[in-house]
């Protein structure tokens, strides 16, 4: 792994690497494709989808099953919206060592955000319902600047916000987009062995280490 500096920050990805959200998207994905009238796919093919955010992923679930031009798009997306609304965080289950890695972080006073994907519409409620909101200083979603990762700018808000410089700071996430955001932000990132990664194996994604529980982090980190 190479030698950085001790961390005065630590973002983290949320779908797939703090929570389990499969089951939620994927139920909503389903409501969706009914209503478009449209086979629905199986929650292993909804888990390839989830990473590029919301629009990406209606749009693979169109495109899997027939056209996906951009007013159906634009139609569906709404739609998943409105079923996404409804079922937001009601499956969705919080990975084991997860909280007890959050908490050693607070405790050893690094501060915490959230930089995900997800719509901000979303986030703030689901980490609200999973109880761990309180854990991070910043939360930056998909749609609160004009680019999500894999571009840098998400990261390097945090991190603004944050009041850390990028290169003291760490990216913890579970795909490619996690890992080229940090690389171009000029961070280390570690991935997570257990999340979407959006069917490509996590071994093959460059980075400074792998982990199996977030709580493999902790001594990788607090150095």
């Amino acid at each position: 792994m190479s030698a950085h500096r001790a961390p005065t920050a630590v973002l983290f990805d949320l779908d797939g690497t703090l929570l389990d959200s499969i089951p939620d998207l994927s139920e909503a994905c389903h409501r969706m494709m009914v209503e478009l009238g449209r086979p629905p796919h199986d929650i292993e093919v909804i888990r390839r989808f989830v990473g590029k955010g919301m629009i990406n992923l209606v749009r693979r679930c169109l495109a899997e099953s027939g056209s996906a031009e951009a007013a159906e798009v634009d139609a569906a997306v709404d739609v998943f919206r409105r079923h996404y609304a409804v079922v937001n965080g009601e499956c969705t289950v919080i990975y084991p060592g997860v909280v007890e890695a959050l908490a050693a972080f607070e405790a050893a006073g690094v501060p915490m955000a959230c930089v995900t994907n997800k719509p901000g519409a979303f986030t703030g409620p689901l980490l609200a319902r999973t109880g761990i909101d309180r854990f991070f200083a910043v939360t930056v979603s998909g749609d609160t600047l004009p680019d999500k990762k894999p571009h840098p700018a998400p990261l390097l808000h945090a991190c603004g916000q944050l009041g850390v410089p990028a290169d003291a700071a760490w990216m913890i996430g579970d795909s490619a987009n996690d890992a080229e955001a940090a690389r171009a932000a000029g961070m280390p990132v570690l991935l997570v062995t257990y999340g979407y990664s959006e069917g490509r194996p996590v071994d093959s994604i460059e980075c400074d280490g792998l982990l199996s529980s977030l709580v493999d982090a902790l001594p990788r980190i607090l150095t």
